[in-house]
């Protein structure tokens, strides 16, 4: 019912949200003498700032085109490769001269945590330099027909390992954030089974592997309530028309509300600052602005299964680093069957929501591991996002990631 409300609301601010945009367009006119006051930049930012807060962002484009390999441009083509009911893969094909190698092969496994995989566009950009980079996109839950029935944390593992196998022996795999526990977890059973295409290394970033140390906030609201408050409080059905009505989900709009809540004092300055470049002029800034909140403002809904199932797995019972998490509720994973998948996890030093050791836990559960197959590096200076995106990882933390892919190659 509460996502009913939602939608209803939303449509019915729809009008505003109309008046606004042609406020906005008639005050920004430069045929409109009143655009170049102090006056009509004011209306036009205040309908601009409106139109902003009430619209729905859609799901943003990669729009990588072009990269540079050894300081040579080179066209980017994105395709898809590979399709399943809740994630396709993608492949950034780049247009390499002849004889050139293509390099390694790399799977990046974006987060389904709420935001679209476009968060990660940095990452690929970077990335693409260095290797031939697939990437995750996960479909949003609502528009996913409840006659393709749920999708949980064992289904996230196999499509891993499905993707794994699709894109043969010798493959890396890198994994953002939240997508650490299920691909260490893929590796394991298939290094358990003796699988030739298990990847021939994998990269844990800022992933939550073991939160009883150096817990975060984020840790701390999953552990001081039961699953069963996340199920009563949070789940919800599809409304129609969407093409997933009568799925549960957790729905993007509520998990937009609680990354808001953590840093609202920030969001209220960031939104009061963009009114006053709107008002100065200064396009630079407000474009930034935009472009921030274009990609952080568009949010996709999770299947229950999966979310639940990993609020009580990863965060409540920390069944991974107890050696209790079960594929299927048949298997154990037992990540010291890693022998052959070399190793590295990334953190960052103020990292807010994967607090340092949690990624790095890791290496504990891999004991049948050969040191030489393994390697933890701490990002100074750098918060979550710094981990996977912006300066420092395109200067200090690709590079190591690059490196640590060549000399682990099948």
């Amino acid at each position: 019912m509460f996502y009913q409300l939602y939608e209803i609301s939303h449509a019915a601010i729809a009008p505003w949200r109309a008046m606004a945009e042609a406020t906005h367009l008639f005050y920004t006119n430069p045929l409109n003498p009143v655009s170049n006051t102090i006056p009509g930049r004011q209306l036009a930012a205040t309908a601009e700032v409106f139109e902003r807060a009430t619209r729905r962002y859609g799901k943003p484009e990669f729009g990588i085109t072009q990269t540079n390999v050894n300081g040579i441009p080179v066209e980017v083509t994105q395709k898809k490769v590979w399709s399943r009911p809740f994630c396709d893969l993608l492949h950034f094909e780049r247009a390499l001269p002849p004889g050139k190698a293509q390099g390694p092969r790399l799977l990046i496994v974006a987060p389904m945590s709420g935001h679209y995989a476009t968060l990660l566009r940095g990452t690929v950009q970077t990335m693409s330099e260095y290797a031939d980079v697939y990437i995750t996109d996960w479909t949003d839950a609502r528009l996913v027909p409840a006659s393709e029935g749920k999708f949980g944390l064992s289904d996230y593992i196999d499509y891993v390992i499905n993707m794994l196998h699709f894109l043969g022996e010798g493959t890396h795999v890198m994994a953002v954030c939240q997508p650490s526990v299920p691909v260490l977890a893929a590796v394991a059973l298939m290094e358990a089974q003796g699988d030739q295409f298990a990847p021939a290394s994998m990269t844990l970033m800022g992933g939550p592997i073991d939160t009883r140390e150096n817990p975060t906030a984020v840790n701390k609201l999953a552990s001081e309530k039961p699953i069963e408050w996340f199920r009563d409080n949070v789940i919800m059905k599809v409304p129609f028309p969407h093409a997933g009505f009568g799925r549960d989900v957790y729905p993007g709009f509520l998990q937009l509300s609680g990354f808001m809540s953590m840093n609202l004092d920030r969001h209220i300055t960031a939104q009061h600052d963009f009114f006053n470049h709107l008002i100065k002029d200064d396009g630079d800034s407000a474009e930034k602005h935009r472009e921030f909140y274009d990609e952080y403002l568009a949010v996709m809904d999770l299947d229950s299964k999966f979310y639940l199932e990993t609020v009580d797995e990863v965060f409540i019972k920390h069944s991974l680093p107890k050696g209790e998490l079960m594929h299927h509720g048949q298997t154990r994973v037992d990540c010291s069957k890693i022998v052959n998948t070399a190793l590295f996890t990334v953190e960052g030093e103020n990292d807010d929501i994967t607090g340092l050791g949690h990624t790095k836990a890791a290496h504990d559960l891999c004991t049948g591991l050969d040191e030489s197959k393994r390697q933890h590096y701490m990002q100074p200076k750098v918060g979550h996002y710094g981990v996977f995106n912006g300066s420092r990882f395109r200067a200090e933390i690709a590079p190591r990631i690059s490196d640590f892919m060549n000399s682990h190659k099948k």
